[in-house]
């Protein structure tokens, strides 16, 4: 059973940056695309970014593009999302999800979910 773990969260100053990482186990990262969604309050959970275990194509929203960067450490297991020049509206639970399939944009592509890691940007 694949088991993913967020952390890396806090509170920011707008303006920062944060990186936050999922570590996974239970199966090797190299087998899944790995994605990032965020839920904010009173809001519906939305994707954030993906990177594809076909030749780690990276996918983003248009909200983060150019700011935040997903990366991978097959050797480590471990996912990224660095997220620089935050904004309040930045602000969420961000969960990192797991899954087979090539390029996942949606979440229910994806078969396993963390618990998630609050991100709160003060302005």
């Amino acid at each position: 059973q694949v088991q993913l773990a967020e952390s890396g969260g806090g509170l920011v100053q707008a303006g920062a940056s944060r990186r936050l990482s999922c570590s996974v186990s239970g199966g090797a990262l190299s087998s899944y695309s790995m994605g990032w969604f965020r839920q904010a309050p009173g809001k519906e959970r939305e994707f954030v970014a993906a990177i594809s275990w076909y030749r780690g194509n990276t996918y983003y929203s248009d909200s983060v593009k150019g700011n935040f960067t997903i990366s991978r450490d097959n050797a480590k297991n471990t996912v990224f999302l660095q997220m620089n020049s935050l904004k309040p509206e930045a602000t969420a639970v961000y969960y990192c999800a797991a899954t087979g399939v090539i390029a996942p944009t949606r979440d229910y592509e994806y078969d396993y979910w963390g618990q998630g890691t609050q991100v709160t940007v003060s302005s």
